[in-house]
């Protein structure tokens, strides 16, 4: 089963066709989307767009949380929004959160306070984090270090060094590969890195509408352009792509807890369709 364990439906490219995207998804094997939210506004259109995503398309879940971009407009009422969405049976996470040295959007002590409260919440709430790392791995991890409670999660997006990945493995994390990984000039350390991560703490994910794949690159992504991935890491790490899939989504369930959600989802859906028809007649 294919899952996209990280895409921005909730985004606004996605304004008028995030439902088509998600049957375009469904239509080429992608069963689950986990839509990530980077702000309030994304992470309440993420959890509105689970219950009205078509029956047809791809299952969708809700990750929400502050971007570290967005980190200057973190606060108690911030906070606060978060833990009432959180309360919605289709939030699977908190992120994307974390820190991002290369752009600094936002100032750099509001982004390690705003990455520390979102650590706490999701230990409160017992949900793992997707990180957003660029240009601060060492200090991430201290950071998650000197948290001191136990906390599960993925670094999305990875694009550090082998040694990098190693110290989030080393600390129970997944590591998140995109569509990067098919990019001829960037893509060096992130091969190096999908080569050798362990089947078993590998995901890989989207994050659409950014970093398509070839041969899509310079057009918007979405996540019927997951299986592009799923091949390209396969044969770096020269197993058969059906292996690779189910891998994955044994570790996308490990970690997100998805197969009695998705259950009761399916559950859901069947009983939607059974209306319409009814309606329909």
């Amino acid at each position: 089963m294919l899952i996209d364990t990280h895409a921005h439906l909730n985004h606004p490219q996605f304004a008028n066709d995030w439902k088509d995207a998600l049957k375009r998804a469904k239509s080429v094997g992608v069963e689950v989307v986990i839509n990530v939210g980077y702000d309030i506004p994304s992470s309440e259109r993420a959890v509105a767009q689970c219950s009205d995503a078509p029956s047809d398309g791809s299952a969708v879940f809700a990750s929400i949380a502050v971007h570290p971009h967005e980190a200057k407009n973190w606060g108690e009422e911030a906070a606060k929004t978060l833990a009432l969405l959180a309360r919605d049976p289709s939030v699977i996470a908190v992120g994307e959160i974390g820190l991002d040295f290369h752009y600094d959007f936002s100032p750099r002590q509001d982004q390690f306070r705003a990455f520390e409260e979102q650590l706490d919440l999701a230990w409160r709430l017992n949900f793992p984090v997707i990180l957003h790392i660029r240009e601060a791995h060492p200090e991430a991890l201290a950071v998650v270090k000197n948290f001191g409670k136990p906390l599960q999660g993925v670094a999305h997006c990875f694009a550090g060094t082998w040694d990098e990945a190693k110290a989030w493995l080393d600390l129970g994390f997944y590591i998140g590969i995109t569509g990067i990984v098919t990019f001829e000039k960037k893509a060096g350390n992130i091969r190096e890195v999908a080569a050798k991560v362990p089947l078993e703490r590998l995901l890989i994910e989207t994050d659409a509408p950014y970093l398509a794949p070839v041969p899509h690159r310079g057009k918007r992504n979405e996540p019927a352009f997951l299986p592009i991935i799923a091949e390209f890491v396969a044969r770096l790490k020269g197993i058969p792509v059906e292996q690779l899939v189910e891998a994955t989504w044994q570790n996308a369930n490990a970690l997100f807890g998805l197969q009695a959600r998705l259950t009761r989802n399916f559950s859901s859906r069947e009983r939607s369709n059974k209306t319409e028809n009814s309606d329909a007649a």
